[in-house]
């Protein structure tokens, strides 16, 4: 590697607005202010809202519900009985 050409690789702290903190490296060279991180992240918590204006959402839901495990649809009780 040619000596001088390559930028300083330090270790800087990162903060997020959550509370995490950890210690990373980097050429940056300052520490980082974050607003999400992995431990607060909608996507890696599994805690993701759905963002629903106008009920589409909620009537998914509804349409597709599973019935119970046991339950026949109306059609094929009043055929079976």
């Amino acid at each position: 590697m040619k000596q001088g050409i390559h930028p300083e690789y330090k270790e800087i702290k990162v903060a997020c607005s959550c509370g995490n903190a950890f210690v990373t490296s980097s050429t940056l060279g300052r520490d980082l202010q974050l607003e999400v991180c992995s431990k607060c992240h909608p996507f890696y918590t599994g805690k993701q809202k759905i963002v629903d204006t106008a009920g589409r959402v909620d009537r998914f839901r509804q349409k597709y519900a599973r019935k119970g495990a046991g339950e026949q649809p109306q059609d094929q009780q009043e055929q079976a009985g």
